[in-house]
């Protein structure tokens, strides 16, 4: 064979040779998986500072596939599965504005086809496959579906968000006002918000009157949304207010509020903080009209007249009478339920008001505030108080509750349309030492009781048969009165001063 044809075949054998070589590198690499490729989806190809609440959106393509899912993580925190391609997250921001770095990983299909309880690649362990927990039993079981996890992108989707920190915000709640005049007691509440996330706002500040001077501002817990204010300390020239946390009495916060003015204008301010020292503005009570104002009574001494009687008549001119006509006169104060029966958060407002106090005297018309008297009776009176009741009734009345703070017999109520001017209510043979009284006007819807015989000392009944039981009757310990008409129509016999002294002189042992 000529050399030159030799030479033609062997170059010819190792062209082939070369070309075999190159099919089998190309269908070897042609079957070898490929990792996915992920992106973050941007909304701008700017991003000014975020707020806290972030919605995020990312996407996966596979080269020789499908993707089932995405690992994705904040900062240093562990790898989180999601099959979703977005997710709205809220993050918490430390003291300052700051960045976040969130990474996503798609992953592909190309599983193993059985469940890993640990995948390990990129250098990354990322835990068992996730799976659906139909029992929520935290483990894997043979019938509930996994992801079959496949190739994880080795190079994952980076973004920095950067997160801006916004101050929070404060306002009264819708039964938050101030009456024009009260005792040093009043509560308060507010609604107060962060666009970070509520757990971010660390005090609430609040104060009397100033709040220049930083010494004059109690922090409380962030999370304190209501408060009653209240103090006894009546000779002090710098009185200082405890501050009782959602109105409770053990739940008293350790600071006390200082700024208070007796017998003169007050304003109360409250102003929300967040962990970054971000301030709300200061919201006060009064507000901003000159014809709203809070004037802070101090009490005159130790006894305290309920006026619960709407009706128009003579009856506070009476009783005024009967008590200076006791010796009382500049000793007592008077708190109209009826003008303050909207007074925020009321039952406790009116609970720690009467408590200033050691001895109530309690009239009312026909209108009674039955749920006054049963929520606060009982829990005044196991804080040393004591009381003595005038009271009407409307026409029906839940016995139930009104054995909440009197010692009957709730099933044995009777009851009469009216009395008439003349009827007698006698004391009982029991109790003589209370003065015989006589009706002097007429008296509608009145009623009687049957007592609780361990509880109750009868006093009064009516001799003449109008009401069976007793109109009139002391609790065991004699720390509670309750007369069962209106007194100042029951002076026919001129006796209401007597027995007025009776019961605060003898029975409560007021200081003459």
């Amino acid at each position: 064979m000529p050399i030159k044809k030799f030479l033609l075949f062997i170059f010819s054998i190792l062209l082939l040779l070369q070309i075999l070589s190159c099919e089998d590198e190309i269908v070897s690499e042609r079957y070898k998986n490929q990792p996915p490729v992920t992106g973050i989806s941007l909304p701008d190809s700017t991003v000014t500072p975020q707020q806290t609440q972030l919605l995020v959106s990312w996407w996966g393509d596979d080269p020789d596939g499908l993707v089932i899912g995405y690992y994705f993580r904040w900062n240093d925190d562990d790898w989180k599965f999601t099959a979703s391609n977005d997710s709205l997250f809220a993050l918490k921001i430390g003291a300052s504005d700051t960045t976040f770095r969130f990474m996503v990983s798609a992953v592909d299909a190309e599983g193993n086809g059985q469940y890993d309880n640990s995948i390990v690649q990129n250098g990354i362990n990322y835990g068992p496959e996730p799976f659906i927990d139909l029992n929520l039993n935290g483990v894997r079981d043979a019938n509930e579906t996994y992801y079959d996890i496949g190739l994880i992108d080795p190079t994952p989707a980076v973004f920095y968000f950067p997160l801006k920190n916004s101050a929070p915000t404060i306002q009264w709640n819708e039964l938050s006002f101030v009456p024009d005049t009260s005792f040093p007691v009043m509560s308060f509440g507010w609604v107060a918000d962060d666009i970070d996330g509520v757990e971010s706002i660390l005090k609430i500040n609040i104060a009397l009157n100033d709040t220049n001077d930083v010494q004059n501002i109690i922090s409380l817990d962030g999370s304190v949304r209501t408060i009653t204010l209240r103090t006894n300390e009546f000779s002090s020239p710098n009185p200082l207010m405890q501050i009782l946390i959602e109105g409770q009495e053990n739940n008293i916060h350790p600071q006390k509020l200082p700024g208070l003015l007796f017998n003169n204008l007050n304003y109360f301010y409250v102003q929300a903080e967040d962990i970054s020292g971000a301030k709300s503005k200061f919201i006060r009570l009064p507000g901003e009209n000159p014809d709203d104002y809070w004037f802070v009574k101090k009490p005159v001494g130790n006894i305290l007249i309920l006026d619960d009687y709407g009706t128009v008549d003579d009856a506070a001119s009476f009783y005024f009478a009967m008590f200076d006509s006791i010796g009382l006169s500049g000793r007592y104060d008077v708190y109209n339920i009826t003008i303050n029966d909207s007074i925020p958060y009321r039952n406790v407002t009116f609970l720690e008001t009467i408590k200033l106090f050691d001895y109530l005297f309690w009239y009312t018309d026909n209108n009674p505030s039955i749920d006054l008297a049963a929520f606060a009776t009982q829990n005044y009176l196991s804080q040393g108080g004591k009381v003595a009741f005038s009271m009407q009734f409307p026409q029906t009345v839940d016995p139930v509750e009104l054995q909440s703070f009197i010692p009957i017999i709730s099933d044995s109520i009777d009851q009469r349309i009216s009395l008439l001017p003349g009827t007698d209510v006698v004391s009982d043979s029991t109790n003589p030492e209370y003065p015989n009284l006589k009706l002097t006007l007429n008296v509608f819807r009145v009623k009687s009781f049957y007592l609780s015989t361990l509880a109750a000392n009868p006093v009064y009944y009516y001799p003449n048969g109008e009401l069976k039981g007793f109109a009139g009757f002391t609790n065991i310990d004699l720390t509670e009165f309750f007369f069962a008409l209106p007194l100042n129509k029951c002076n026919g016999t001129g006796n209401v001063k007597s027995l007025l002294q009776k019961i605060f002189f003898d029975d409560f042992g007021v200081t003459r």
